[in-house]
């Protein structure tokens, strides 16, 4: 006999023996109580699987959300963020930026079968960029961030940029020249509230901002 077969047993002769000290009969809600106890042990003892324990072990396993999502178990589709404002033009150095799309999802898939998955989020900016200079001009973009309301920054990841993302974010730019970049962040889902900020460094002068919610 199982041990969760045991322990239905023991029950069943704790609920009889407590029954039997009774004078008066038992309520019908006591006796459907006692026959079902009765029917698991006699399902359990002729090798039905066990109900509960399983599901509880599963509960209390701390990757099992992450599985699910990796299986496709949890919706993990990517949400449209909608930035505040007009979402205007910034100008890092001689470039000007302009973001183009705001999504967060839980996965990310490369050119091939490898993926990403996080129990956090994943946020993606996808930015226009161009050379608005009277000449070439070099841009880094490998030192962007998040910065939330609290002040806590979120660097790139490096793990979903390299496989998701533009991988050479630092490069010279000739005169005009105009591309769109993906850049990717790992955030808690907390993070994405009001005040969020993607931050993009400048080699002269201060730091172009981007409010994206």
């Amino acid at each position: 006999m199982s041990p969760y077969a045991r322990g239905l047993a023991a029950l069943l002769c704790s609920a009889a023996l407590l029954g039997g000290c009774k004078k008066e009969e038992p309520a019908p809600d006591e006796d459907r109580t006692l026959a079902k106890l009765r029917q698991e042990v006699d399902r359990v003892n002729q090798g039905g699987a066990t109900s509960g324990p399983p599901q509880a072990a599963e509960s209390a396993d701390p990757n099992a959300r992450l599985a699910g999502l990796a299986a496709g178990h949890e919706a993990d589709q990517a949400r449209k963020l909608t930035p505040p404002g007009s979402n205007d033009t910034v100008h890092v150095d001689s470039f000007a930026v302009k973001l183009t799309q705001l999504e967060s999802l839980h996965s990310l898939r490369g050119t091939g079968k490898v993926s990403l998955t996080t129990d956090e989020l994943f946020v993606r900016a996808e930015l226009i960029v161009q050379n608005v200079g009277a000449q070439s001009g070099q841009l880094s973009l490998s030192g962007a961030k998040l910065v939330d309301a609290g002040g806590q920054e979120y660097p790139i990841a490096r793990d979903a940029q390299t496989l998701a993302g533009t991988r050479k974010l630092d490069r010279a730019w000739e005169k005009d020249q105009r591309d769109s970049l993906v850049l990717l962040f790992e955030v808690p889902p907390a993070a994405i509230a009001p005040e969020l900020t993607l931050v993009l460094p400048a080699s002269s002068g201060e730091a172009a901002r981007i409010p994206l919610q």
